[in-house]
Order: structure tokens, then sequence, then C-alpha cells
């Protein structure tokens, strides 16, 4: 009997908030990685840490599976993973934390769009009133809690739209094309098809110096490797088994959870919970259960 019965839709639903909360949190780890390294190095470090993590698991099927497969492992491993991690990096430098987990919710949205125009898939009525509430929960929730648009450059905001599109590409290629193969190795070999590029990006940077030199380079470098470890390739894992188990509608729907997150995280520092963002929660929830709802 596995650890974790992804068939039954409690477990589902636990595990669409554990990466709700590792990938809520994520935004302050980016922030406390650029405290001493710049953008590029941030997203490097955290790709290729996490390339490094699942590196054991992509020695075994890296020679046993089949042609066809690869160019979806690459997909994967650069529109899932790779290419967003320095968008997101880029944007983090000058949009709030707030303001980026709203965009972020696009997710879905670029889901079912890709689905029905590049994939041909029908989703089911209710799956689409999910998307559509889901994402007016997470809109208001965001905006309740005092998100300033003006503040942010829209080029920087079109980075992580941009980034949410590639996240759409790389679940429907995971959910119809890479169906076949485990989590475990589709994660392992994408990660593998990425992980050596931005190792190598980070060398011909100041890395070396900056480690060596800032003082705070070792602690920027310990919330990097938080944000690798388990922001990365733990909860890049559990994420495509919850793909496969589920639909992708439901799983890319995480999204709509992380400003919750940051609504939480406010909540433990002091900052008061208002009703319109406890009835923005129940409308994010109500969001989920339709698009998981057969």
């Amino acid at each position: 009997m596995p650890l974790l019965d992804l068939n039954k839709k409690s477990i589902q639903w636990l595990t669409l908030l554990f990466l709700a909360f590792i990938w809520g949190s994520s935004f302050i780890l980016m922030k406390k990685g650029l405290v001493a390294y710049n953008h590029t190095q941030v997203a490097a470090l955290r790709i290729g840490i996490a390339s490094l993590c699942l590196l054991p698991f992509a020695i075994k099927p890296l020679l046993k599976i089949e042609k066809r497969y690869w160019k979806y492992l690459v997909i994967s491993g650069f529109l899932g993973n790779g290419v967003p991690a320095f968008l997101f990096t880029k944007a983090q430098t000058e949009v709030s934390s707030s303001l980026a987990g709203m965009l972020n919710s696009l997710t879905p949205i670029f889901t079912l769009i890709v689905a029905l125009i590049i994939f041909n898939s029908k989703p089911k009525r209710n799956q689409i009133i999910g998307v559509i509430v889901g994402l007016i929960g997470a809109v208001s929730l965001v905006v309740s809690n005092g998100t300033s648009f003006s503040s942010s450059s829209i080029l920087y905001s079109l980075y992580i739209v941009l980034a949410t599109f590639c996240y759409g590409v790389s679940v429907n290629v995971i959910k119809i094309k890479l169906s076949s193969i485990k989590p475990i190795t589709i994660s392992a070999l994408a990660f593998l098809c990425v992980g050596p590029w931005t190792i190598f990006y980070l060398f011909t940077t100041d890395f070396i110096e900056v480690t060596t030199n800032n003082p705070k380079a070792l602690q920027s470098l310990f919330y990097i490797s938080l944000l690798a470890i388990f922001g990365t390739a733990i909860a890049i894992l559990v994420f495509n088994t919850l793909i496969k188990k589920t639909t992708s509608l439901f799983a890319s729907s995480v999204t709509y959870l992380i400003p919750i997150v940051s609504i939480l995280w406010g909540a433990i520092d002091g900052e008061a919970i208002h009703l319109i963002q406890i009835a923005s929660v129940l409308t994010i929830l109500l969001g989920i259960y339709f698009t998981n709802h057969k």
C-alpha cells in the first residue's frame, strides 16, 4: 500500500494544501536569496541544486526511456522548471510577493487554454466554472490584502504571466504526453535536461566571488537550498504525481491557494484577517472543488 493513496479525495486535497504551503513560502525564500545573489544566480542555483537532488533517480531510467518521450521531457524541464525559475526571480526584483502570488494564479487559466488550443482537449463545464470561480477568489483575496498594482512595473509583471503560460504547457504535456511514465522518472529526467545548463551558466558569473566575499552569501545560499530542495525538487515530484492521479486543472489550481498562505503568514506576524479574506478563501475552495468534481 502506497504511503499516500492519491486515489482518495481527502489525500488529493491534503496534497494540494501541502504544495500550496511549500510554494506559498517560496516567494520569501527567493527574496532572501536575492540579498546576496542576483536574480539569474538565484534561479540557476535553484534549478542546479534541485537537479543534483534528483540525479540519483535519473541514472537508472536514463538509458531505458523511449526516444519518443525525450522531447516532452525537455519541454517539461525547460517550460515547467527552468524558464519560469529565471522569470520569477527577475520579476521578484521589482514585483511584490503578494502581486507575484496573484499573477501566479493565472496558471489554471493557461492550463485550460493550452488544453483547448494545442491539445484539443475538452474540459468539462464544471472544470471551466471552477477555474473562473477560483480565479475570482484568488484575485479578491490578494486585492483585499492591499496589493498595489501601480507600484509594480507592468513589464516585470508580464514575466510572471509568461511563466504561468510555461506552466500551463508543461502541466498538459505531463498529463497527456507523459502519462505512462512514473512521476519520479519525469521529475528526475526533466531536471536532467535543464540542470547541467544552469550549473554551467552559474560558473560563468561571479558566483564564486560573491560566495567568498559577501558576508550574507552563506545565509542566502541556505535559503536558496531550502527553495531548491523543498520548493522545487520535492514539490515538483509531488505535483507531477498529483497531475497523473487527478486532472491537470485540479493540480494547477494549487496556485489559487498560494495567496492564502501569504495571508496566513501575515496573520502569524500580527496582521488582521478580515471578513472579505475569509469569503475569498471559501470562494477559492469552491472553485477547486468544481475543478475536481466528476
